[in-house]
């Protein structure tokens, strides 16, 4: 039997059990009317009913065909029942033929979109169009066929497992899919196996789950696989569909692999001029793993030379980086041999044997030769040299080599930039250091040279080293006060009583400290005024040695202090203190204006020359103002003002020179002014003030005042100079009827005195002749 012929049977088997259940079918409405009536007697003919067989329409099929059929057991073929048939798919899908009952399909079914339909059938008289059937359901069930393929779902597939794994592992489990009727024969029965990934994995055919099938896959030789699993239906048998998946397989690292050198000796070469922390070279150590089981740390095992070198391990690459510790010599030792060992930071000893994480191998360094600058024995010297010292003496000597196998000769200098003053000097064969200026300690207690060391035969080869030389202090300063002290005595003072407390400094150092020790120039007659007393901690207090001190008296007294320090030799000074006599406030303070110096003669004639001195520049501005302005005038004035203004002076003058002897008053117009200053006034003002000047100063506030006073009238009083008028006084002869005009032979005119008299006759008005107007000028 061919795979058709078993196809077929499979389908019969499959489908038969509808067939025997499906035919003489009454429908459940039928069933209750004919129960009724055989309930109600047995004597009563049973109602015959509906007949038909279960219809089933195979999906996909294009083909317009009948069917089934629907027939009512009144029908005797004469055509006088019309069948109708309503419902899901009636008229448009299914139609049925109204005289015989057939049932046909016009349009192709599918069952994932629909898998059965529910219709109604009715059976009426055509003559009488009365139901000779009650309506009936019944069902059209679409039978599957197996148009589907199965799909898988969830992908794409990714799984990882471990290294080494057990065979049976379970790594991924697979799914699919069918659309087609699980119910219904094999259509949607699903059966998985593997195309490719054998013999590493396997799956089960009914669940999709993938083991695997091949124990200790190892990382290193092959870390990924992709295996290919296949799905069909109908139970994998010929004519079904099939899909596949790849599914996509990583081996995890496991630490199963140590590291391993790949040379067992390694070989450097590095400069003896190579600064400390160069690179000597890089090692490596190779590892099958990866990740943290790959991580690795580095050790030199040889004790003797592991402080010339050490290894670190790159955290990025896993090397080793051999680095240079501490300086090479090559003349002292030109190789160096080394073991060097390797070993994983992660052990697991599931895998591996401890011992087998780990490797050794041997690392030569040489060293190689170069042509070094000198070399100094010191880094840095420090000396001492006493501020006494006399030019030439030796302070010490520097010392530097070539430690190169040739051991050229060396050259030693200062360098100009540490000893701008040229206070050293040291010899450029030896390097002996001498003192080249005299030294004071209190001008600079240290230098910092710096020494320069050059081969003669390559000056390119230099080195240099740091010279502090301290300058040690003798005692070359005498002790002075340790401030300008203005001592003063209350006119109360008791005897005994503090008048001041002092104390001194002095500019040498002694090791010890400072001690000063106080007191009065020896004399055979003994201060009765003041007396000093030491308080044996560097200060001295000043005494009053009796009572009633009065400015009438003396106002200062003058004391003598000696100082005297404690160096070897001991140096003294001696300051006169000047001691004023003050009267105090009751609190004891002396107040600025509390002591009163008397002025010497040459100080009063200072002072009132400054004050003369002020007034007359005073006057001078004044003055060069009035000027200016009269200028101004007579360049405004036309030819014709000129030259009666010309005459008009000429006139001022005559009566100017016939008035010499008389007092000058100044001109002044009385109605434009509230109020002026009279004379005597201003000389009783300027008196005052020079009576009083040998008490007062410029800085004084009364005298500011005076000054200010009288420049702010200057400036703000229009009516003074320059003058908007002028009184003009003449003789007009002897022969005049009037008499003299002048009013300068008046002992009693004072322009101060504002009058009001009736000229009379005798005035003339000048106004037209000078050009004024009524208000300005009159006589």
């Amino acid at each position: 039997m061919d795979n058709c012929s078993a196809l077929h049977v499979l389908l019969m088997i499959s489908i038969m059990p509808g067939w025997l259940v499906g035919d003489f079918i009454i429908s459940k409405k039928q069933h209750e009317i004919r129960s009724s009536k055989i309930s109600r007697g047995s004597h009563l003919r049973v109602r015959r009913g509906w007949i038909w067989s279960q219809i089933f329409v195979e999906e996909e099929d294009p083909t317009p065909r009948k069917i089934g059929q629907l027939k009512s057991d009144y029908d005797t073929g004469d055509f006088t029942i019309k069948y109708i048939l309503s419902g899901e798919g009636a008229g448009e899908i299914f139609k049925i033929d109204e005289y015989t009952g057939d049932i046909y399909l016009s349009q192709r079914l599918d069952r994932e979109l629909k898998p059965f339909y529910i219709l109604q059938a009715q059976a009426i008289n055509r003559s009488s169009k009365q139901p000779v059937e009650p309506e009936s359901e019944f069902i059209i069930k679409v039978q599957d066929i197996n148009d589907n393929a199965p799909i898988f779902i969830n992908e794409p597939y990714v799984s990882s497992i471990p290294e080494m794994c057990p065979t049976g592992t379970t790594v991924i489990q697979v799914t699919a899919t069918d659309a087609d009727d699980p119910m219904f024969g094999n259509n949607a029965k699903l059966i998985y196996s593997i195309l490719e990934g054998e013999p590493y994995f396997s799956v089960e055919p009914k669940t999709g789950i993938i083991v695997t099938s091949l124990s200790n896959m190892d990382r290193e030789a092959r870390e990924t696989y992709l295996v290919v699993v296949q799905v069909k239906d109908m139970l994998g048998l010929t004519g079904g569909y099939s899909a596949t998946t790849t599914v996509t397989i990583s081996l995890m690292d496991v630490n199963d692999n140590g590291p391993t050198f790949q040379h067992n000796l390694y070989t450097f070469a590095i400069s003896e001029s190579a600064p400390v922390g160069t690179t000597v070279g890089r090692i490596m150590a190779d590892d099958g793993d990866v990740g943290v089981n790959a991580k690795m740390n580095y050790s030199l095992e040889d004790l003797e030379e592991s402080s010339t070198f050490t290894i670190q391990t790159d955290p990025d690459t896993q090397e080793g980086i051999v680095i240079l510790a501490q300086p090479l010599d090559y003349e002292s030792k030109r190789r160096f041999v080394i073991a060097v060992e390797a070993i994983n930071e992660i052990i697991d000893t599931r895998f591996l044997s401890e011992h087998e994480f780990r490797d050794r191998t041997t690392l030569k360094i040489t060293v190689t030769n170069e042509d070094e600058p000198p070399i100094f024995y010191e880094r840095p010297y420090n000396w001492k040299v006493l501020e006494s010292a006399q030019i030439g003496t030796q302070i010490g000597t520097i010392y530097a080599k070539d430690t190169d196998t040739t051991n050229n000769p060396i050259r030693y200098s200062i360098s100009k930039s540490s000893d701008t003053r040229q206070m050293f000097r040291i010899d450029p064969s030896n390097g002996t250091v001498y003192v080249a200026n005299l030294l004071d300690r209190e001008t600079a207690a240290w230098y910092n040279l710096t020494i320069n060391a050059r081969e003669i035969s390559n000056e390119q080869l230099s080195s240099s080293v740091t010279l502090n030389i301290t300058v040690l202090d003798i005692n070359d300063n005498v002790p002075t006060l340790s401030q300008d002290y203005r001592p003063y005595v209350c006119e109360d003072t008791q005897a005994g009583e503090l008048i001041e407390l002092i104390s001194a400094t002095d500019e040498d150092d002694p090791v010890d400290g400072h001690h000063f020790y106080f007191s009065m120039i020896p004399d055979k007659h003994i201060n009765p005024n003041f007396t000093i007393r030491d308080n044996q901690d560097n200060t001295a207090s000043i005494l009053a040695r009796r009572s009633t001190f009065t400015q009438h008296d003396r106002t200062h007294y003058h004391l003598p202090v000696v100082i005297k320090d404690s160096g070897s030799p001991v140096l003294s000074s001696t300051t006169t203190l000047t001691i004023r006599v003050c009267v105090c406030q009751p609190t004891g303070h002396c107040p600025s204006g509390g002591v009163e110096v008397s002025l010497d003669i040459s100080m009063q004639i200072l002072l009132g020359l400054s004050v003369c001195l002020i007034t007359l520049a005073v006057l001078s501005t004044l003055m060069l103002a009035v000027r200016k302005y009269k200028t101004l005038r007579q360049e405004k004035m036309g030819t014709k003002e000129l030259e009666t203004m010309e005459f008009s002076e000429k006139i001022l003058s005559f009566a100017i020179l016939e008035t010499e002897s008389s007092q000058t008053v100044p001109l002044r117009h009385p109605r434009q002014r509230e109020r002026k200053l009279c004379r005597e006034e201003v000389t009783t003002s300027i008196r005052m003030s020079l009576r009083h000047s040998h008490l007062i100063g410029p800085e004084d506030t009364v005298f500011q005042q005076f000054i200010m006073d009288r420049l702010a009238e200057a400036d703000e009083d229009p009516y003074v100079p320059p003058f908007d008028c002028l009184h003009t006084y003449a003789f007009e002869g002897t022969g005049s009827v009037t008499g003299s005009l002048s009013s300068l032979e008046s002992v009693t005119f004072d322009p101060c005195v504002s009058q009001t008299r009736d000229a009379g006759p005798h005035l003339l008005r000048l106004s037209p002749w000078l050009g004024a107007t009524a208000d300005e000028t009159s006589f």
